[in-house]
């Protein structure tokens, strides 16, 4: 059964998806699933009930649909004209089931990265504290391969699976995905429904004593309660953005309600009032002002999606 959050004569798309077993909400703002708390709506929202309803809509779904993921939404600016098409989210529980299996940790790819401290700590193993402190989810972890504290996904991901856009489970290995600094190589239409990951024997004392230290570190040196997705730029090989940033003054640009932390300047903020084009605005600001003054070019590690308005 399909179920429809407004009426389904509204919108053309939801005639011709296939019926399936999970959730099409339609017009569905996005602003609500995105750390900057901006961004237009999706033209439908699906929501599978499991992998093989996934399976079972990207198998009937009209011919070049577009399709976009979303994960916890950290490292995301929904620009304010919204996602056409279909935006996945891995919402029920189902994509966030997980097992232990030997040294070896079978996670769902809508489970979120703070979701593993609790597994960790109460089965006395580690190695994935610096996950823990990464906002977002998994799935979204792994496109990113996303780091912090000298370690990366790619040292502890083992495989994954994922549907494709044909509507077949596939399973991947680690290396297939090509891991390398805050990006992987791999079909964007390939949608993570879970992955294995390597973890170790550890007491659970030193688990939470690592995650703290962890914790402590980023409420000292990065924002906090604020509307952020996280480090906006990556860092030049061999080099710091926020250094970049602050050494040509970039850190006091402003545009109407979004502006640069004045806690870590690689991270911009949504004061309250910003729309999606104002965040955006001013990270291209600062990437011709950075290319002006010292002809580096910074490259966005936030990723921006949908329709400009």
């Amino acid at each position: 059964m399909v179920f429809f959050k407004k009426k389904a004569d509204k919108n053309q798309l939801l005639k011709i998806l296939p019926k399936v077993k999970g959730e099409y909400l339609l017009n569905e703002p996005l602003n609500k699933y995105t750390w900057f708390g901006v961004g237009g709506p999706a033209e439908v929202m699906y929501c599978p009930k499991d992998t093989e309803d996934l399976c079972y809509f990207m198998k009937n779904k009209p011919y070049n649909l577009p399709i976009f993921v979303i994960g916890g939404g950290s490292n995301l600016l929904v620009r304010d004209g919204g996602i056409p098409g279909v935006v996945v989210r891995l919402k029920n529980k189902f994509f966030r089931n997980w097992k232990l299996e030997g040294d070896k940790l079978v996670c769902g790819a809508g489970m979120k990265n703070g979701e593993l401290k609790k597994i960790m700590i109460e089965n006395n193993i580690g190695g994935l504290e610096f996950l823990v402190s990464i906002p977002g989810g998994l799935g979204g972890a792994v496109r990113t391969n996303a780091g912090c504290f000298g370690k990366e996904l790619k040292d502890v991901l083992i495989s994954a699976t994922v549907v494709n856009s044909e509507g077949e489970e596939l399973e991947v290995s680690a290396d297939d995905f090509n891991l390398s600094y805050r990006q992987s190589f791999f079909p964007e239409e390939w949608i993570i429904t879970s992955m294995t990951l390597k973890v170790v024997p550890q007491d659970a004392k030193i688990t939470e004593n690592i995650i703290e230290e962890h914790k402590n570190y980023r409420m000292k040196s990065q924002p906090h309660n604020a509307k952020t997705a996280g480090s906006t730029f990556k860092n030049p090989e061999g080099l710091k953005a926020w250094e970049l940033i602050k050494k040509t003054k970039s850190n006091e640009f402003k545009v109407n309600g979004a502006e640069v932390s004045d806690k870590h300047c690689n991270f911009l903020i949504n004061t309250g009032n910003a729309t999606a084009k104002d965040i955006e605005d001013l990270g291209n600001m600062i990437v011709e002002n950075v290319k002006k003054e010292t002809t580096i070019v910074l490259e966005w590690e936030v990723k921006r999606v949908g329709i400009k308005k």
